[in-house]
């Protein structure tokens, strides 16, 4: 069954000739890739508008006017991240190569990462967070996350089975990269788990919303996060997923090593995770020669 179109999708359907096939496909092949409802929809989406733009498909475009809209993208003072232009990017590369037209996708501009690092928030202010939800439904989705590290994808997946109130852990299915991972269930989160699924007896999901298969969406969660901040005397520019970004951190700081973090976050490799290294706070060693701490001054 093929995901619910946006109106961008829709008109662009009813409006460009081919444009249904092109939705057709694409959700095929990225069914087959095993790639995430996220990702089909961002690529789709961005195709949508360019192909609404000059009324016609990304092939049928010249190199000249792909350009000129891009550059408009890149310098649209609403976007200052370049969000729209990199998205945009990323969508044209992927239609491209999927139609066999590899040397219009090489030929595209090139992405420098921005190197920026995450914003981290510290232990009073995460108290603050989840203190701040009314229901508690909203402080046990902001405290789990936070506790093991989950992204989104991962919390909206999660079942009521996945959890093991025994033996202290979480598994994690089919995340990105399409791995499973087990992570410690924190003892403080598990007696908050315990009371929430009492009061609210969810099915099947541990946190049910109006998805079509009775999970909580994704805008609902940053719905969540994007309302708590608001009762909060937080100032810094955070996310749901900065909660992933402070749980890699702050383990850091507790002495957990890094290889151990990179597994417990699920990174595919460990460069991902030694951006921590640069924001966590660990405690200073002064240089000095190995030699002295082999043969220890003699008091």
């Amino acid at each position: 069954m093929i995901e619910q179109k946006s109106k961008i999708v829709d008109r662009a359907i009813l409006s460009v000739a081919g444009f249904e096939k092109v939705f057709k496909v694409i959700h095929q092949n990225t069914v087959l890739k095993g790639q995430s409802k996220s990702t089909f929809h961002n690529y789709l989406r961005r195709i949508a508008l360019i192909s609404l733009h000059f009324g016609r498909l990304p092939e049928n475009i010249t190199d000249d006017e792909i350009q000129e809209y891009l550059t408009s993208l890149a310098l649209d003072p609403k976007s200052p991240s370049r969000s729209s232009f990199k998205h945009m990017v990323y969508g044209l590369r992927y239609y491209f190569r999927h139609i066999g037209l590899n040397k219009r996708a090489i030929a595209l501009p090139s992405l420098k990462n921005d190197h920026k690092l995450p914003v981290i928030l510290n232990r009073s202010e995460l108290k603050e967070l989840f203190k701040a939800p009314k229901l508690l439904k909203h402080r046990i989705i902001l405290a789990l996350a936070y506790s093991a590290g989950l992204r989104s994808q991962e919390l909206i997946k999660l079942k009521i089975s996945d959890i093991d109130f025994e033996r202290k852990t979480i598994h994690i299915r089919q995340s990105k990269y399409k791995k499973d991972r087990i992570v410690p269930l924190s003892a403080y989160i598990a007696k908050g788990l315990k009371k929430y699924i009492s009061v609210e007896h969810p099915y099947i999901w541990l946190f049910n919303g109006k998805e079509d298969d009775g999970r909580y969406s994704p805008r609902g969660l940053a719905w969540i996060m994007r309302e708590t901040l608001k009762k909060t005397s937080i100032q810094k520019k955070v996310n749901l997923h900065s909660l992933r970004h402070s749980y890699a951190t702050h383990l850091l700081e507790d002495g957990v090593n890094i290889v151990t973090i990179k597994q417990l976050l699920g990174h595919a490799t460990i460069q991902t995770t030694m951006i921590y290294l640069h924001v966590a706070q660990l405690p200073h060693t002064p240089p000095h020669s190995p030699l002295d701490t082999l043969y220890p001054e003699q008091g």
